[in-house]
Formats: structure tokens, sequence, C-alpha cells
């Protein structure tokens, strides 16, 4: 959510940032709230006004009763009960408004960067860098489910009797090589300065409209049915609501943390699920990045964050690259995002492994997430990035790391954590 003062001191900049977003059917929600403000600001003079004549004439009824001047100061009792029944009318209508200011203003997109490419969708993403040299080696690499059902891996016809299309069981060394990808994430992060966490799976609603757009979260998450509770997309819900409503030491920021957690998504329109990998699903695993600091330090953050990404990839022999999101591609949150993309061998082109957000303070502005100086309150900024999402991680690492005997090479960093496991073999040579 961004400032109400942009749209009293500078709509036409508000207006411009929306038809960057390719969201024309937003323009009119500038004026409405520019005006429906100016009518609070007068009402709420008016009340104030109002309350002040009522307080004079409070005072003037006990002169008039000690003169005897019954009648008068009946009258301007009369008075009195009449302006407090409009200053409550009135206050109705001040509260009436402001709801509906807020939520105009909770689907008015954040600001974006400068530094953001213009485009309506993913197609106009612009990729920045790439890290590490892409190979296609001179044997046929499968299709990743086929890979994985070669070495006993992967099982997503029970799967489907269970709990039906997007969900999988994953077995043997995969599950162990998947767990390792987590916990060597989990380390990885750790030694870069990060604390670790487990947060809760499910949040509040307050929590969700805090964090994300009113269509993300109808395309994203499964609600608890005749509960208060929505099961997390990502661990960054409730990471970033932890804080929900604090006012946050100084001394204290910035606020480094890493989190695992289960991911719950419907994955619903146009991208749709992946009838037999594991690429596009209901449930998955991630080990997260959150940062909330100082504003003059969020743009600093981005870039030490997603460049974390690309470390540990490369750390797993994966050629990646950075993907700068256009503005059409940014949910409305988010001031500037790109995508680490990871090199598939198979298809011959790159795939989003993770993606990195600076959201300013819109998040903070919705969740009440603030810090104090000598000046009083303000409002800090989030940012979010993804370390890994398995299973699709796990692809990434499956196809840069398949053999031409069929067999994948585990790369050196997650061998501790498989036991020592070099070579994950296909079942009929083991």
């Amino acid at each position: 959510m961004i400032d109400i003062n942009l749209i009293r001191e500078n709509k036409d900049l508000v207006k411009e940032n929306i038809k960057k977003k390719f969201q024309d059917k937003k323009l009119p929600l500038v004026d409405e709230v520019y005006d429906e403000d100016i009518k609070v600001r007068e009402l709420k003079t008016k009340v104030e006004n109002m309350k002040a004549e009522k307080n004079k004439l409070s005072k003037s009824i006990g002169s008039l009763m000690k003169e005897k001047k019954t009648d008068e100061a009946n009258k301007i009792k009369e008075s009195i009960k009449k302006s407090t029944e409009e200053i409550s009318e009135l206050e109705d209508k001040v509260n009436e408004l402001n709801e509906d200011i807020r939520k105009k203003m909770m689907m008015i997109p954040n600001i974006i960067s400068d530094r953001v490419p213009i485009g309506p969708d993913d197609t106009h993403n612009v990729e920045l860098k790439r890290f590490g040299e892409p190979k296609v080696p001179d044997y046929e690499i499968p299709y990743h489910a086929d890979i994985l059902e070669s070495v006993d891996g992967l099982d997503k016809e029970s799967a489907g009797r269970t709990s039906g299309e997007g969900f999988y069981y994953l077995t043997g060394d995969i599950a162990r090589l998947h767990e390792a990808m987590l916990a060597y994430a989990r380390d990885f992060m750790i030694n870069n300065g990060f604390t670790y966490c487990i947060p809760p799976f499910m949040i509040h609603k307050a929590v969700v409209d805090g964090v994300m757009s009113f269509e993300e979260m109808d395309a994203m998450m499964y609600k608890i049915e005749g509960e208060d509770l929505y099961l997390i997309g990502t661990s960054e819900h409730s990471m970033i609501g932890r804080y929900k409503d604090q006012i946050i030491d100084q001394n204290k920021l910035p606020l480094t943390l890493t989190s695992y957690s289960p991911c719950f998504r419907k994955e619903g329109g146009s991208h749709g699920l992946e009838e037999r990998g594991v690429y596009r699903v209901h449930q998955f695993e991630k080990e997260e990045m959150i940062v909330i600091c100082e504003p003059k330090d969020s743009e600093k953050w981005y870039e030490k964050m997603w460049k974390l990404t690309v470390k540990y990839f490369r750390s797993l022999d994966v050629p990646v690259r950075q993907l700068a999101c256009c503005s059409g591609d940014l949910a409305d949150l988010k001031y500037e995002s790109c995508d680490v993309e990871a090199w598939s061998p198979r298809q011959k082109k790159y795939f989003e492994v993770g993606s990195c957000s600076n959201l300013t303070d819109a998040q903070a502005r919705r969740l009440g997430i603030r810090s104090k100086n000598e000046k009083g309150t303000y409002y800090l900024h989030t940012l979010n990035n993804t370390v890994v999402a398995s299973p699709r991680g796990l692809i990434a690492v499956v196809e840069n790391n398949y053999q031409k005997d069929g067999s994948i090479k585990v790369p050196k960093v997650l061998q501790p954590y498989m036991g020592g496991i070099k070579v994950i073999k296909p079942k009929e040579t083991k």
C-alpha cells in the first residue's frame, strides 16, 4: 500500500505508475481516493468545530441554571443533544469513507523502481547476467519425471489416488537428495549471517491481506473451512506477519532471517499443473530468506539477496541467470523483482527456480511494521527471496548432474547430507 500523501500531492505520478503496470482499469481509483480523502478531512474539521462549540455550550449551562434561566438552559441542552447525534452520524460517515479509501488503496500498486523494464507480461522480462556455462551433453537427457522414476525416486500414480493431481511421493535416494538440498540451504544461509526459523504454516486473513494483493490471494491460497486460517504459499507470509503492529528497535535492524516451510498453492489459471512431472505442483518445500531493514538500505539488501541464490545454485554445479521482471509481471506490492533461473540441458533453456523482491514499505504499511527515531515512528522496508524451492530446484540438480549411464552425480556439498553417497544409480544397476 502506498503513502496516501502521494495521491494528495502527485496524482499524476500514481496514475503513470498504474499505466506502466498495464492496469488502466485501476486509474479511476486514484481520483476516487483523492476526492474521498478531501471529504474525510472536511468532515473531520466540521466534527472538530462542532465538538468545540458543544463544549463551549456545555460550559454555559451551569451559569444559566444558577441564574434560574431554565428555559434557555434546556434549549441549549436540546441543541447539544442534536449536535451529539449529528457528530455521531458524521463520525460514522468518516469511518465509512476511511474504510472505502483503505480498500481502494490496497488495490493501487506500489510505485515501481526506475530500473524495472516496462512490459505487459513475463515475455518482456529481461536477462541481466549469466553465471556458469550452460552445457548440453552429447547424450539425451530424459524428462525429469522419467529420470526420477528410473532411480525409484518418484511415485505420482499413488499420489493421484491419495490426493489427486498436483501431488507426488518422493522416495529413496531422491527423497534424501531433496531433503539434503533443503538442509544444505539452511546451513548455507546460517553461514551467511541469517537466523534460522521454522514459522507457523497457517495464518489469519489479516496477515494474508497484509502480505499480498487480493488477486494473488484468490489465485494462490487455500482456506481452512470454518476457520480464520489459510495455508501459507511461502514462509514469507508468516515470517513478515510475525512483525504485524510491532515497533522494532533500530538497534536490532536489519532483521535477516531464513525460514523453512512446506508451501501450498492452488496453481490455477493459465499455468496449470504439470500432469507427469513435479515442476508445478500443489505442495512443495522451500528455504526462504527475509530481510526487514531501514528504508535507505533496501536496495543494497536486494542486490545481496539474489546473489546469495546464485551462489547457492552455483555450489550445486547448476548454471543460472538473473532475469529482471518487467512492470506487468510484478505483483502489486513489489517495487522491484528478479527471477533466478536454472539451466535445463534437456530443454536447452532456463527455468525459474527462485524470485527476489523488494517491496519497500508496501507490506509494512498494511501490517503496521515500524521503527522509531527522534522524529517519530516510520515504516520499514521488507524483502524476500527464495534460497531453494524443491522439487523445482531438485529438477535443476538432477538434469545438470545426469550422466550417460542414467546415474545422477550428487554435488560435493550435498554428499555429507546424503551419508557420503556420491552417485544415485538407476534401479537395474543397483
